[in-house]
């Protein structure tokens, strides 16, 4: 379901062969990545290359992993939206609470 690489000795984390981040999905989606925080300082970057739809549990997913993240020290940040995704982004106002990025290089950039 999930696919991870390091880069620069940060976790890129994107989905394989999904395109919507539903409830049918979504808890274990959320413990696999709430997992990379058990290590204080840990940077992660969520690719949403392929994700054309997300609900309401796949946003509670990425405020479980912000709030993950910030516990522990951590670095959360997202990139590479569809039109879609990035409308509902920021629809729902969320754009001003994540980082996030239209390209990986961009993100991994950042850091």
């Amino acid at each position: 379901m999930l696919k991870v690489e390091k880069i620069n000795n940060i976790t890129v984390v994107r989905f394989d062969n999904i395109d919507r981040l539903n409830a049918l999905i979504s808890e274990p989606v959320k413990e696999d990545l709430k997992s990379f925080f058990n290590t204080p300082g840990t940077r992660l970057i969520l690719n949403l290359e392929g994700i054309r739809y997300i609900d309401s549990s796949g946003f509670g997913v990425f405020l479980s992993i912000l709030k993950a993240s910030t516990n522990n020290k951590g670095t959360f940040k997202m990139c590479c939206f569809s039109s879609e995704v990035i409308e509902l982004f920021k629809l729902l106002q969320l754009h001003n609470i994540f980082t996030l990025y239209a390209t990986l290089d961009e993100c991994l950039e950042s850091f």
